[in-house]
């Protein structure tokens, strides 16, 4: 009979089991048959007369793997009892530690907030002192670059550089030369290129701020210094484009757009677009077409533009109207002057004015509505992108109020900043002078001086109101709150 151990080896079968003791029982099993088995033998009588059943010793058998597994049952289940209240006491002290590890966290992010404010904090007070002080070390850079011009020695290299023999040259072959096709030898060539632009962008940043200071001084006083910081400053202003002009004709777009970024405080930056608009338009009309190759010209230089200037939209609207102006209209016009050579009548001339005047005639009737909402949404944003660059949140102070010693609202921290921009008033009134252009381009006569009063008024709502006005109520309130 199979021992205890090897019961548990395999999955129990009671049928299997009880063949296997019917099989050891004389007769019990297929051998011999039913015949075979003999009740009146010695062991299957004396079971019977002691009230037992046949087989006694397999029933012995039973019973003691009976009792043998049920011991085994008590065993496993007092173990598991055990274990269970092992884990249950486990899993209460894990809750415990979880819990106070959650109030520990708790505090450690009290702690952290409670630093992270005093950092901000700590932060802006520094920055309150650190601000004045950039103003006055660079302030007495300035003082220190003027005074250069004022006893005409020009001792820095920033400014010296750019005259020494052979940096022009160098420029001149630069411009002459792809990267993409340097050989060796010509790297350090390049690389020196390199570093002059850095002195000319340099040079530049100084010598714009120093002709705005320089525009502030008295003529009789300081005529000489004046006449060598312009001399200086118009002299970088054409080192700059004309660098500017080789690099677009080499189609290097990152060279361009650091040029750009550094002519954008020149009054020269105007010629720059020209520049640039001329030299995209080379060999762009090679088809009769004039139409399609104005399309075609559009579409390739869009996402150049978009990639070189900061206001691409100003610079595609600027190519647009010099196509217009220099391609189409002076086609429209030569073809009304070709016309005018047939019979049309005695008032041929008005005839084809009128007709050419009525190509357009749908979209000048609202023409006015959409500069005003043109030229607001741009004078928008160059005053959000200048308040943003000053990381300063515009709110409203109540505009309009009579300059009094009253509280003028909540105090605002400006770090000394006066939130006036020479540059935004410059862009502000560069974009009024191409929306007065184009008022009087496309107003119908009647209508040109309402027009024009009409831009004037958005000129006065954002450059005085919301610029002007503004900065004027911030510095009155931070001077009464100081007080």
């Amino acid at each position: 009979m199979a021992t205890t151990p090897q019961l548990f080896e395999e999955p129990f079968d009671a049928d299997e089991y009880i063949e296997r003791l019917a099989w050891r029982t004389p007769g019990g099993g297929s051998k011999g048959g039913a015949e075979a088995f003999d009740p009146k033998s010695e062991d299957n009588s004396e079971a019977v007369r002691n009230g037992r059943p046949p087989s006694s010793e397999s029933y012995k058998e039973l019973k003691q793997l009976d009792e043998k597994i049920q011991r085994r049952v008590e065993k496993l289940e007092h173990q598991c009892h055990r274990e269970a209240k092992e884990f249950a006491h486990k899993v209460q002290d894990l809750q415990r530690s979880n819990q106070v590890a959650f109030q520990h966290f708790q505090e450690l992010d009290e702690h952290i907030s409670y630093v992270a404010t005093k950092v901000c904090h700590l932060g802006d007070q520094l920055e309150g002192v650190n601000t004045p002080r950039q103003r006055a070390v660079e302030a007495q850079r300035l003082m220190t670059y003027f005074n250069e011009f004022l006893d005409g020695d020009l001792r820095s290299d920033v400014f010296n550089n750019p005259e020494k023999p052979g940096v022009q040259r160098l420029l001149v072959i630069s411009s002459m030369v792809y990267r993409e096709e340097v050989e060796e030898g010509s790297f350090n060539m390049i690389s020196y290129v390199e570093m002059l632009l850095l002195l000319i962008k340099e040079a530049a940043d100084i010598i714009q701020k120093l002709h705005l200071i320089a525009q502030e001084l008295p003529f009789d006083r300081f005529a000489d210094v004046k006449a060598k910081i312009a001399s200086k400053y118009h002299d970088l202003e054409r080192q700059l484009i004309q660098e500017f002009t080789a690099a677009q004709r080499r189609g290097e777009i990152g060279r361009m757009r650091e040029v750009a970024a550094v002519l954008l405080h020149f009054k020269g930056y105007a010629h720059c677009v020209d520049v640039y608009i001329k030299q995209c338009q080379e060999g762009a009309y090679m088809r009769s077409d004039v139409f399609e190759d104005t399309a075609l010209l559009c579409q390739r230089v869009n996402k150049q533009v978009g990639e070189v200037f900061q206001s691409p939209e100003t610079v595609m609207a600027k190519l647009i109207q010099n196509i217009f102006e220099n391609k189409l209209q002076v086609q429209t016009t030569a073809l009304a002057a070709k016309l005018t050579e047939f019979n049309l009548g005695s008032d041929k001339h008005t005839f084809l004015s009128k007709l050419i005047k009525n190509i357009f005639s749908t979209y000048l009737e609202s023409y006015i509505e959409m500069e005003k909402d043109y030229l607001r949404t741009r004078s928008a944003m160059i005053l959000q992108r200048y308040y943003d660059s000053k990381n300063h949140q515009k709110r409203p102070l109540g505009g309009g109020r009579q300059r009094t010693n009253l509280p003028l609202g909540p105090s605002i921290d400006t770090h000394g900043e006066t939130f006036l921009s020479q540059e935004v008033v410059v862009n502000l009134l560069q974009e009024t002078r191409h929306a007065f252009e184009r008022c009087n381009r496309l107003s119908d006569p009647s209508d040109l001086p309402k027009n024009a009063f009409s831009i004037f008024l958005l000129l006065v709502e954002h450059l005085c109101v919301d610029h002007i006005d503004y900065a004027l109520e911030i510095g009155l309130s931070g001077t009464h709150n100081s007080h």
